[in-house]
């Protein structure tokens, strides 16, 4: 049996915690960072790139269970 993720499933699901992880660290309840990084746009690129990883695990799944 082979392991259902690709080296490439894995490295986006790295990125996606790094950019909420960043999107978290810099938010306003943090205090002042020095950082000169669009908030919300960070926050969008996060949440797009998880929701790209879920959907490419849904389609994995769905490959595993209906194609034997």
């Amino acid at each position: 049996m082979s392991f259902p993720l690709t080296f490439w499933e894995i490295g986006l699901a790295v990125i996606v915690i790094i950019l909420l992880a960043t999107s978290e660290i810099l938010s306003p309840y943090h205090g002042e960072t020095g950082i000169v990084i669009e908030e919300k746009r960070l926050k969008m690129v996060a949440i797009f790139f998880a929701m790209l990883f879920m959907l490419i695990v849904l389609i994995r799944v769905y490959q595993i269970i209906a194609l034997p």
